[in-house]
């Protein structure tokens, strides 16, 4: 075999994984990546972008292995990379200056074409989409990784690059926030707190 042949095998090795590992996750990175950007074209963008590195980078990849955490941690530095070219500022920007930004008025956080939203409010409204939506990106990030993605502790906690204690402070926060955002919407549809 020349090193034609073996250069040709491995495109095609690279192909074949990329097509039986990362593409099947392709809606679920663009929910995630709209979440995060609150903008269809920045999320298209962004979900480009992570499957440019993907397939550049699939030599990286055991396979196997969970290829849906690896895209999402992808996704989730590309997100912290562009907001750094954005801000002009890369030794100075932080996660919080992130999530200050997208709860900033010049993001319309009520506009969604999510999938999964779209499905819940028809069940039962925009309520859930708005107060979601509301959440600082730290907060929103984990409940969209656990609650809707379906993701272990572990696997949140590579994505993030945070400690796995970490992971469930911010995520028993987040769901704390989200329920006092839904409280007065529930009382309103007949639910009432058992604990009072």
């Amino acid at each position: 075999m020349n090193s034609g042949e073996t250069m040709a095998y491995d495109q095609r090795d690279k192909q074949r994984i990329f097509d039986k590992e990362f593409m099947p996750h392709i809606d679920a990175m663009y929910n995630f990546a709209f979440r995060l950007t609150l903008d269809e074209d920045d999320a298209k963008d962004l979900v480009q972008e992570t499957y440019m590195k993907a397939f550049r980078f699939i030599k990286s990849f055991e396979e196997g292995t969970n290829a849906k955490a690896w895209l999402f941690r992808i996704l989730k530095n590309s997100f912290i990379n562009n907001y750094r070219k954005v801000s002009k500022q890369p030794n100075k920007v932080d996660y919080q200056e992130v999530e200050t930004y997208y709860n900033s008025e010049k993001v319309d956080a009520n506009y969604t074409t999510d999938l999964r939203v779209e499905t819940v409010q028809h069940m039962i409204g925009d309520e859930i989409t708005n107060a979601l939506n509301s959440l600082a990106v730290d907060f929103r990030t984990v409940i969209i990784l656990c609650d809707l993605e379906g993701f272990t502790y572990e696997e949140m906690a590579k994505i993030l690059d945070i400690p796995i204690g970490t992971v469930r402070s911010r995520l028993h926060r987040a769901r704390n926030l989200l329920k006092e955002k839904l409280a007065s919407y529930a009382n309103s549809m007949g639910y009432k707190d058992k604990r009072k």
